[in-house]
């Protein structure tokens, strides 16, 4: 998603045309939509924050990584409050775990320990 600013437009659609390269579209947003364009400022400064300050990208190729291991932690691991603390992909987290629960608990790492993901392991 992105604004309708002209540094999008000059270029003869040198911008459309690098998205479509790497099989993405552009999605501009309607106008005058100030909250929608909060959203995705808020999906990047996550991004930034949790795995792209850590790191020194050393090329498409490994931001591409980077953005690939994140956005996959982002809707496979992390719970969402919003979601009553389910993944976008639909993974509830265990209702019967408690505090006497006596299984392992298990470490997912990921971008080199960055990330980390803890869960119970089942029984």
């Amino acid at each position: 998603m992105r604004d309708r600013d002209s540094k999008f437009l000059i270029g003869d659609g040198v911008f459309e045309r690098e998205l479509g390269e790497r099989k993405m579209r552009s999605m501009p947003l309607m106008c005058r939509s100030l909250n929608l364009n909060a959203h995705v400022e808020r999906l990047i400064q996550c991004v930034q924050a949790d795995s792209l300050d850590h790191f020194v990208i050393l090329g498409t190729r490994h931001l591409d990584y980077l953005l690939r291991e994140y956005v996959d932690h982002y809707n496979r691991d992390r719970p969402h409050s919003s979601l009553e603390f389910a993944t976008p992909m639909g993974r509830r987290p265990s209702t019967r775990a408690g505090p006497t629960d006596r299984r392992e608990i298990c470490c997912r790492s990921r971008l080199s320990g960055v990330i980390k993901h803890y869960y119970r392991k089942a029984a």
